[in-house]
């Protein structure tokens, strides 16, 4: 009886740490992601790393090019965000012919860069 109650009161207390750590995260998690956001943007908006208003509009872009699709509704077009990472890191993949330069591929960003672009990118 005494190793059942024991037993019980600990399983409690996972389950309060649990319910507590779950409570918790969302919001740590929310934050990181708004910092990898900010980063991305920062990023792509930097004319000697991503720059990539030099060829696609976004709201809040300043001189837009016109050359690539505009980054619109990019969940929708995206679902997967993956693929949207695997599209930044290396274009040609899906479309030889695209001028849009394999950032990935030829390291002209690093894997991080990528990585917060993505998330940028996947919040317009």
């Amino acid at each position: 009886m005494r190793k059942t109650a024991n037993f019980i009161a600990a399983a409690s207390a996972v389950a309060v740490m649990l319910g507590t750590a779950s409570i918790a995260l969302p919001g740590a998690a929310y934050a990181a992601d708004q910092a990898l956001v900010e980063k991305g943007k920062k990023v792509a908006e930097n004319r000697k790393k991503g720059n990539c208003v030099a060829c696609h509009q976004y709201q809040g872009a300043v001189s837009p090019g016109n050359m690539g699709p505009p980054l619109v509704a990019m969940k929708a077009r995206y679902p997967d965000k993956a693929k949207l990472r695997a599209q930044i890191h290396d274009a040609t993949a899906a479309n030889p012919n695209t001028v849009m330069p394999p950032f990935g591929k030829y390291e002209i960003l690093s894997s991080d860069d990528i990585d917060a672009i993505a998330e940028w990118v996947y919040t317009l």
